[in-house]
């Protein structure tokens, strides 16, 4: 059952190379950053690009990779802003897993083993290597940052090109993100538990203009823990914008609830 939880993971940070179905993407031209700005200035210009949608539909793939397998999959992901998100996970066109996440909870079943979980943030935290919520996990999929930096306390400087900010509290996790300095996207954010051994980098490497919303083009993220390394790669193929959605999500009749600390 590990590995096709580790899958179905996998497409909880999913960014979207977000194709409309009516007209495509107009690739975001970025900047190099030229001078050093104040922190206060680089979050506002980040914030600064809105996502103004209801739903979001998207079919996308992705590449798995630990030290004991590589994997395959494609997926199935519907956005209701704030409020869920439902993701169906296929291998070979048959649907291996789904999963409901929503501000409360974390719900998934798997077909492998007739298995399904409820419970809280802590089992898909562990996994990544860093805190979760509901909003953390929208923010990765949107291209923003993982944290709200709004509130927090940040040291800016340049590194390669980039606009770079530093979690200036001493809180034995360190946090640390990169934009570009045309729109202010963030290219990188990586984040740190030293004394866990536990850190995660997520890299958007482009970007596009989607219904005037700059979205990513892509995400790479590597996670490593003391269990081993974990490197996930994911191409988008298709997305909807503001369609009428369902999200219908129910554990089959005779699975297993599992119970994981």
């Amino acid at each position: 059952m590990r590995r096709y939880l580790s899958l179905l993971f996998t497409v909880f940070f999913v960014a979207l190379t977000l194709l409309s179905c009516k007209s495509k993407a107009v690739v975001v031209k970025e900047g190099k950053a030229k001078g050093v700005l104040s922190s206060d200035t680089i979050v506002k210009k980040h914030y600064g690009n809105r996502k103004d949608f209801s739903t979001l539909y998207i079919k996308s793939s992705a590449h798995y990779e630990d030290p004991n397998q590589s994997q395959n999959v494609t997926a199935e992901i519907k956005i209701k802003k704030n409020e869920m998100i439902l993701v169906s996970v296929r291998f070979l066109g048959i649907t291996m897993a789904k999963a409901l996440i929503t501000p409360n909870e974390v719900k998934y079943y798997e077909k492998i083993n007739g298995q399904y979980f409820e419970g809280d943030y802590s089992l898909l935290s562990r996994w990544l290597g860093t805190d979760l919520d509901f909003n953390k996990v929208q923010n990765l999929l949107l291209g923003q940052a993982l944290d709200d930096l709004t509130k927090g306390n940040y040291k800016p400087s340049i590194e390669d090109n980039l606009y770079k900010l530093v979690d200036a509290n001493n809180t034995g996790t360190s946090k640390t993100f990169y934009f570009e300095s045309g729109n202010f996207l963030i290219k990188k954010e990586q984040i740190a538990q030293p004394a866990k051994e536990r850190s995660v980098q997520i890299v958007y490497p482009n970007y596009g203009y989607y219904n005037q919303m700059a979205l990513p083009a892509g995400m790479v993220i590597d996670a490593e823990q003391p269990k081993g390394k974990v490197n996930i790669s994911i191409e988008y193929n298709a997305v909807s914008i503001d369609e009428d959605l369902s999200f219908p999500y129910s554990v089959p009749e005779g699975y297993e609830r599992i119970f994981i600390h």
